[in-house]
């Protein structure tokens, strides 16, 4: 049996700008498959729930889709919709199929100057027993009320080979994380042990292979600029000022 790792594919419906969100979709599944494993990327299409995408149902996906998270799908089934799944909806599904693991990006969390407005990752990591592999929080988030938040839904955040959290285009936040691991072997030992002892989701924060130089200040930026944007359409329109800000380059670090 070959490992199973499902994928979002919000970043590929939102999150990312033509070519970029097929170039980072493709890539994710070749690098799966590349060590032996099986892409689940995860979607709502015609009414139905998907675990696994053939390269037509990607770029339908790209072309034209809403935001699902996981309040969202029962009305985007519902309505024969085509839905491009956030992290919450991804893990949600993912635990249905009895999938293990998931990687994406950057998981969501407390947005800056609003702590009410939290993404639904957070509660459903609490739900699902998925391991979500990241570099980290988005940092245009509250990093540190994005931990406290774990922290409060007893989510245990794994740094691979780091004691610090990362922060999406930065291997450094000044945050520390709950625990360390180091290696596959590690993390898996650590993962199969919170399971077995009733654990359910965790967070296992890789630094990314790269930096955004002056990520921080371009955050704060956008965070104050766009300060009373709300809802699903905070975090693309942040991440886009972003990308405005840093001339492109962050979108090449996303993918």
């Amino acid at each position: 049996m070959r490992p199973v790792v499902a994928l979002e594919t919000s970043i590929l419906g939102q999150g990312l700008p033509a070519p970029h969100n097929l170039r980072a979709a493709r890539g994710c599944e070749e690098a799966i498959r590349a060590e032996g494993g099986v892409p689940a990327t995860v979607a709502v299409l015609d009414g139905r729930l998907r675990v696994g995408l053939g390269a037509e149902e990607i770029e339908r996906v790209a072309a034209t889709s809403r935001k699902v998270s996981t309040r969202d799908l029962g009305p985007a089934l519902a309505g024969n919709e085509v839905g491009a799944t956030t992290v919450a909806a991804t893990i949600h599904v993912a635990a249905m199929a009895g999938i293990r693991f998931m990687a994406t990006g950057g998981i969501g969390g407390v947005h800056r100057g609003h702590p009410e407005d939290q993404s639904a990752d957070l509660e459903e990591l609490s739900r699902s027993p998925v391991a979500v592999f990241c570099a980290g929080a988005k940092i245009i988030l509250d990093l540190a009320l994005t931990l406290e938040r774990l922290e409060s839904l007893a989510v245990p955040v794994l740094g691979y080979g780091t004691d610090e959290f990362p922060a999406f285009y930065a291997r450094r936040s000044g945050c520390p994380v709950s625990a360390r691991v180091d290696g596959p072997d590690g993390a898996a030992h650590t993962l199969r042990a919170t399971w077995d002892a009733g654990g359910r989701g965790v967070v296992v924060a890789v630094p990314p292979p790269a930096e955004l130089d002056g990520a921080e200040e371009m955050a704060r930026r956008a965070a104050a600029e766009l300060r009373d944007v709300a809802g699903a359409g905070a975090t693309p329109r942040l991440l886009a000022r972003v990308a405005e800000l840093s001339g492109g380059r962050s979108l090449d670090l996303n993918v």
